[in-house]
């Protein structure tokens, strides 16, 4: 099943446990993925902390994930 409508498509699929930087505000530094609901993403970032983005707005650059073995 794909996304509800009215929701725009990713061109990455951004999850819990990733790791990401945001395109624009790099002094940010590396942040973890907390949730992702809809095109809400809660990220934890190194030098600026807990910020919810909008990922219909802002491409966040996967730099990467956890994995399960």
């Amino acid at each position: 099943m794909g996304q509800p409508a009215g929701l725009p498509t990713f061109r990455t699929s951004i999850e819990p446990g990733q790791w990401v930087m945001h395109p624009e505000h790099r002094d940010w530094g590396m942040g973890q993925v907390q949730s992702a609901v809809g095109t809400r993403v809660t990220v934890n970032f190194e030098h600026r902390g807990k910020v919810l983005i909008n990922a219909a707005l802002v491409d966040l650059q996967i730099q990467y994930q956890i994995t399960s073995r």
